[in-house]
């Protein structure tokens, strides 16, 4: 490449990267984040209409119109799957009278005089058209059985009334209020009425006007029950204090990691941290330029998206120091760095949207919007280290004054590690593998010795959170509940907290169990949050989390076996299942939740362990490419050992934010970060002692197509 060339793509880069931070910074300063009930405070119901796809759309109408009656400010009604109405309450904190409204339902009548004459089973349908006589849309209705003649009969009384009068007027009512008054029309005889099953509403309707009407009347045509399946109640104390948890972890993160890049890489490493605060507002501006809503996994997950935004850099650098070794050229070696690590950045990064895009398929409630922020925070992080971070490192670190103190750069040596790490680990494949087996069999074990304790999106029934003023005793309040006839209530405590967990209880007993654990703790208690799941959504959470890991596994080999070779894609995912499999067995000796957020961790943890199989891949396929002759093995050796320093620097930008989350966080935001660090920890073991070990034994028995007849030359015979 010519250096024209190479200026002239620098520009665009430098551009391109201008333009998008420009965008970024108009969004942060325009636009507010729209933030989840379980940040702001509130309730989420979620509804299940009991019909098909037509029938959730009818019930929705009927529920907008009780919603703006309870008089919450900007509540949210959304369509969910086929027949499924998600409604979230902002500030309401006591949902008992909420559902009892949303529950009812929609009863149409129609009325004159006051009186009722017919109900909406009357009405078959209903629907919004163009006036056929002038401007503007009408809506038209059909009667079905006795409703023909009921309506006859009432319009041909009402049409003997003067026009003007309140007597010529029938009114549709939804609910007890009035959603149209129409008068009998001029042309209808007095006594006759209308015929033929059908009427005109006629009032010159806009269009979407027209459309309202009718959708309202035939909901009202056809009542649809629907069903509480979820509901979840969050204190606004508990949403400020995970928000700024997440904010403190996120700086306190950002910082020590900040520190870390400048020690180990020094210029180059304080341009990153440039590019990591870039990184960081292009991430934020995304989730508001899409409108996401920020939930508390999406709050953990943007966090924990920073630390993973280091993983590009450190790849880069240590790309560009290899390169240096070779010919001492800063701005060659960054080109090449940049240039070397992209196979490694884009498939690392496409694994983890494979994770992050499953999130949002098949997860419900905040879990979903951690796939969401999971996946802009990849992108966002593909544009800090592609274009932005390019940008700075080539232009600074690849200049003239540069060229003449080559170790300010950082990449002007291999780095401690690389120096003085001279080891042949696979002499004995097998032996990694029989550890492996007895680490993997003994975490595992805790699934049968203490069970996994699943939370209440997997079993059905309520979770009830309270926070109380000093330290809370589990016992006493354990007894309270037995002598008040809540024997079966599972109770747990941590400081002065305690949760419960129970079967499916309506609210009214939810409130009952609320007053017995205040009555039990000193000082009283009061109520965090409040989450009911209903057993149709357990099952189906039970399904999908299923489905998602079969998925994400499938979805993992494919990729890789079609990137590398289907051997480094099954040691690949033979490594990823033992993960899975540790991450469960621990979370089972140590009896935490396995809720809906350990599922965003699970998912989370996969992505994270194909990126460390994949890295070490990558620098094995490049490395066999050079010595196809030479003992696979101790090439599968060496590429673990070279790539040594991007899993400790990376691993070590990770562990920073994740030990912030622990420490500061509680509850949700501690176990998920314990998830993730169990999850660190496993994928970076597990790529060596069993991704490599079962790559090697793969090979050995199925070598690839000619090296067998590449291994040593053939005999002379004469």
């Amino acid at each position: 490449m010519s250096r024209d060339t190479a200026r002239r793509g620098l520009l665009v880069r430098g551009l391109t990267a201008l333009g998008v931070l420009v965008a970024s910074a108009f969004l942060l300063l325009t636009s507010d984040p729209r933030l989840g009930l379980d940040l702001r405070g509130g309730t989420q119901i979620v509804l299940e209409a009991k019909g098909d796809s037509d029938a959730a759309d009818r019930s929705m109408e009927v529920l907008r119109r009780r919603v703006d009656a309870l008089g919450v400010a900007e509540p949210v009604i959304a369509r969910s799957g086929e027949n499924r109405i998600v409604v979230e309450l902002p500030g309401v904190q006591d949902p008992e009278e909420a559902v009892k409204v949303l529950g009812q339902t929609a009863q149409l009548t129609v009325q004159r005089n006051g009186q009722t004459v017919m109900t909406g089973e009357g009405i078959s349908d209903a629907s919004a058209n163009a006036n056929p006589q002038g401007a503007g849309f009408v809506v038209n209705v059909q009667f079905q059985g006795e409703g023909s003649k009921t309506w006859q009969k009432v319009t041909g009384e009402a049409a003997c009334e003067p026009s003007g009068t309140p007597g010529r007027q029938i009114a549709f009512v939804l609910d007890g209020k009035p959603i149209s008054s129409p008068e009998v029309s001029l042309d209808t005889p007095c006594g006759a009425g209308q015929a033929g099953g059908a009427t005109t509403i006629t009032g010159r309707f806009s269009q979407p006007e027209a459309k309202e009407l009718a959708l309202v009347i035939r909901s009202g045509a056809l009542p649809v029950p629907v069903e509480v399946i979820e509901q979840r109640t969050v204190g606004a104390t508990l949403g400020a204090d995970a928000i700024e948890a997440s904010a403190k972890a996120a700086i306190i993160g950002i910082a020590l990691t900040s520190l870390f890049l400048m020690f180990a890489y020094r210029l180059a490493g304080f341009l990153a941290v440039v590019a990591l605060v870039g990184y960081a507002g292009v991430a934020y501006a995304g989730l508001l330029a899409v409108g996401a809503t920020l939930t508390l996994p999406g709050l953990a997950g943007f966090v924990l998206a920073i630390g993973m935004a280091v993983d590009a850099n450190v790849l880069i650098f240590e790309r560009a120091r290899e390169e240096y070794a070779r010919k001492p050229n800063l701005r060659r070696a960054s080109e090449s760095g940049f240039r070397g690590a992209l196979s490694a950045i884009a498939d690392s990064n496409v694994t983890t949207l494979l994770a992050a895009g499953l999130l949002f398929w098949l997860a419900t409630g905040p879990v979903r919007g951690f796939g969401v922020t999971l996946t802009i925070g990849v992108l966002a992080s593909m544009f800090s280290a592609l274009v932005l971070s390019r940008v700075l490192v080539v232009s600074i670190v690849g200049s003239r004054w540069m060229a003449r103190r080559p170790k300010l750069s950082g990449l002007h040596t291999l780095g401690y590690v690389r120096q003085r790490l001279s080891v042949v680990l696979y002499r004995r494949p097998s032996r990694w593998l029989i550890s492996a087996g007895v680490l993997v069999l003994v975490a595992f074990a805790g699934l049968f010795v203490r069970g996994l304790n699943l939370g209440v999106e997997f079993t059905g029934g309520r979770m009830l959170d309270f926070t109380a003023g000093g330290a809370v005793d589990s016992g006493r309040v354990r007894d309270a509940l037995s002598d008040a006839g809540f024997s079966d209530v599972v109770v747990s405590s941590s400081g002065n907290e305690v949760s419960l967990r129970t079967g499916p209880i309506d609210d009214a007993t939810s409130s009952r169990i609320g007053q017995v654990v205040s009555s039990a703790v000193d000082g009283g208690a009061r109520q965090s949050s409040n989450e009911l799941i209903g057993p149709s959504l357990s099952s189906e959470l039970r399904r999908n989390a299923l489905i998602g890991l079969a998925i994400a596994v499938a979805a993992q080999l494919v990729y890789l076996a079609i990137r590398f070779d289907w051997r480094l894609g099954l040691a690949t995912v033979a490594a990823l299942i033992s993960d899975v499999l540790v991450l469960v067995g621990l979370f089972a000796w140590m009896g935490k939740t396995a809720d809906g957020v350990f599922l965003a961790a699970l998912l989370t943890v996969i992505g994270y362990s194909v990126n460390d199989s994949v890295v070490v891949f990558d620098r094995l396929r490049e490395l066999r490419g050079s010595r196809f002759k030479g003992s696979y093995p101790d090439v599968v050796s060496d590429a673990v050992v070279q790539t040594v320093p991007r899993t400790v620097n990376t691993g070590i930008g990770v562990l920073f934010v994740l030990s912030a989350l622990l420490v500061l966080g509680d509850g949700s935001l501690a176990d998920f970060a314990v998830a993730l660090l169990i999850g660190l920890v496993a994928g970076t073991v597990s790529t060596v002692v069993t991704a490599a070990p079962i790559a090697i034994w793969l090979e050995s028995r199925w070598p690839r197509q000619g090296a067998s007849s590449k291994k040593r030359p053939a005999a002379a015979r004469v």
